[in-house]
């Protein structure tokens, strides 16, 4: 008898470890989203954004957020790039969202884009896109140029979100 009630209480003793290792994930996820968070408000704040309707702190929790200056040159990606693409932060910074492109992206989707990003207007569109592996990968955008408080264009942001395929 006393063997019986040993194995139920060695039981469970081994779901609360499980438990506190979903906790500890969850407490990972949001710590990179605070300092994901923290570094885009670091950017919005020095360049005075307008943030009224970017709606950043809560779609950094469920998209990749990707923040170009004007010059299309990527200053911040956050902690997702690197599970979307395979790429860590430090390997986009300073290049442009070109590099995610290839030859199943489709031109047309690029062009209208490109059209959007000209006339400074927010666009939302699905693509292909490659991941540093090769791979591809079918990725929803929503781009938007950033206004600081004065009206002038500062930069460019874009949530991405990869769309798994039926």
């Amino acid at each position: 008898m006393k063997k019986a009630k040993l194995e139920e209480i060695s039981n469970h003793n081994s779901v609360p470890i499980m438990a506190w290792d979903f906790h500890y994930e969850y407490l990972n996820e949001l710590k990179v989203a605070f300092t994901d968070l923290k570094k885009v408000k670091e950017i919005s704040t020095h360049f005075a954004w307008d943030e009224e309707n970017l709606n950043i702190s809560e779609r950094i929790k469920e998209e990749v957020v990707l923040v170009t200056d004007v010059d299309m040159k990527i200053v911040f990606a956050s902690n997702g790039i690197k599970k979307m693409t395979g790429y860590a932060e430090s390997e986009v910074l300073g290049k442009t969202p070109k590099m995610f492109q290839g030859l199943a992206t489709s031109k047309t989707d690029l062009k209208q884009i490109r059209k959007a990003i000209e006339l400074l207007i927010p666009f939302e569109k699905t693509i292909t896109n490659y991941k540093k592996n090769g791979k591809m990968y079918t990725c929803r955008i929503y781009g938007s140029p950033v206004f600081n408080l004065k009206g002038k264009l500062t930069h460019f942001i874009a949530f991405e979100k990869e769309v798994l395929s039926a």
